[in-house]
Parts: C-alpha cells; structure tokens; sequence
C-alpha cells in the first residue's frame, strides 16, 4: 500500500510532500504536514510495526512524565504516529521520567507477547525469576544464533553460558520494571514537550536494561544519573552498577552482532572477560 494510501484510510489529508527522516537501520521514515497536523509515518514489517505500537501505548499508560507520541493507526505495513517538534535537552527530566517509568511491578519478567528489537525477534514469555529471564529470553537465544552463523565460537559460546549462569550467584531477584527495551539514544527525542521515546521493544525486566543500553552508545551525562538515582531515593549508584552495567550490555551487543556482524565481536568478547574478572574478585 502507498504511504498516501495509508493516510486516507485513516483520515488524515497531505498538504505537503512527505520528508524522508532517518529510521535507523531497519524502516522507512517519513514527516507529513496534513490538515490535521504533522505525523510521521514507519513503514516496515507489520507484525513489528503492530508490537511497537502496542509498546507505545504501554508507555504512554505507564503514567510517567516522559512524552511518548500517540498512534494514529497502523495500515498494513505503515504505522502512523503524531509527529513531535524539537526543543531542549532536559537531561534531568529524562532521568527523573525514566525512573518514574521503573517503579516496580507486580509481575513476572516477561510480556504477555512476543516483539522486535529491531529486526530480531524478542521473546518474551515471563519468568519470575530474572536472572533465569535474563539467560533464558535473552543472552543464550542470541548466543546461540551467533554461533549458528559462525559469529561466535563454540568455546566463546560456552564462556558466554558460564556467565550467564552465574547470574544468581550476583544478581539479586527483584520485582520486574516496565522497560523501553532500546533506549539508545536515537530512540530518545528531545522534544518541545520534554524528553521523549520511541520505537520501543517494551517488556518488564531489571531497569538496568535501558540504563546500559543509554551508556552503551554513548554518555547520556551526569545530570541524567543524579536525577534518576535521587528520584529512585538513592544519592548515588548502587556499588555493583559497574557489573550490572556490563551484564545487561551483554544483550544489545549480541544483537548488533547477530544483526550488524564481526564488527561487534570483540567488544562482545571484552563485556563477557570483565564478566569473568568480577567473578573471579
């Protein structure tokens, strides 16, 4: 279907020719200005599409300060979304919002469906014990398909099932959080609104998730960390944020592995030896 196709069936009317916009590495972007206001609109994978706007709903309903773009309506392999307009940086606000979106919940880790981060398929059936989740859902699935394309050794693989093993002598069991699930920065918008987010692979788990996901690609800054952590009712980061930092980077890195290639090895390789350092401390 044409994207103007998409736009009609859910009334919405161009007035100006549509803007291509970065998507990343996985979909077609594009702005429209229409009589009804400006929407952007993601073509891609429909079963993908439908699990983002349903993780954006879920953020939305989370009832924190953070700014997530309402959901027009999916036509077929087009979501369509209300377009936000740049502002700021409020560093602060991102990291107070965050960590209202981590209260905890009572749940399993888990989501009641499987989705995408990005084209790789997430599973998500719960567990209510995370650091089993975090073995079990995550890493081991990843690694193995690494190894299946020869991206990981069978020796690399089963350093990786050493360290993911261990998670319980660590890794303390707690009550899930709703989490974004990507939060690189690219999915972070600086809006005239305040901080916003996007294209979420949502589902409850440690909120270290989208903590290590933030430092993984960059410094979101200490502003940010002093607001999350105070809002939390801390001073300051746990003392095993280092490791719980490493930990859950380990997931990401996999899969930019398995999506990008051998460009990612070796930092997949250093996150498992520190892994292995602090085990051995």
């Amino acid at each position: 279907m044409k994207l103007n196709d998409a736009l009609e069936t859910l009334g919405l009317a161009a007035t100006a020719p549509p803007r291509a916009l970065s998507g990343g590495d996985m979909a077609e972007v594009w702005r429209i200005e229409t009589a009804q206001g400006a929407v952007v609109a993601k073509r891609d994978d429909p079963e993908r599409l439908a699990g983002e706007a349903e993780g954006l709903a879920a953020l939305g309903d989370a009832g924190s300060s953070l700014v997530i773009p309402a959901v027009m309506g999916q036509v077929g392999s087009w979501l369509v979304m209300e377009a936000l307009e740049p502002g700021p940086a409020d560093w602060t606000a991102l990291g107070r919002g965050l960590a209202e979106l981590h209260a905890p919940c009572e749940a399993a880790h888990g989501w009641a469906y499987d989705n995408a981060c990005g084209a790789t398929p997430q599973p998500n059936a719960p567990l209510h014990d995370g650091r089993a989740f975090q073995r079990e859902r995550r890493l081991m699935p990843l690694g193995e398909a690494c190894h299946g394309r020869g991206l990981l050794s069978r020796s690399e693989l089963a350093r990786l099932k050493q360290v993911a093993d261990q998670l319980e002598a660590w890794l303390p069991d707690q009550a899930p959080s709703l989490v974004h699930g990507d939060l690189w920065s690219g999915n972070v918008i600086h809006s005239s609104r305040g901080p916003a987010l996007i294209d979420p692979a949502v589902y409850r788990h440690y909120p270290e998730v989208d903590l290590a996901m933030l430092t993984l690609f960059g410094a979101p800054g200490e502003a940010f960390f002093e607001a999350y952590w105070q809002a939390q009712g801390r001073e300051r980061a746990p003392a095993d944020w280092p490791r719980r930092e490493a930990a859950f980077q380990l997931y990401p890195l996999l899969n930019h592995l398995l999506l990008f290639g051998r460009g990612y090895h070796a930092a997949v390789l250093r996150t498992i030896t520190r892994l292995e350092q602090d085990s051995n401390d």
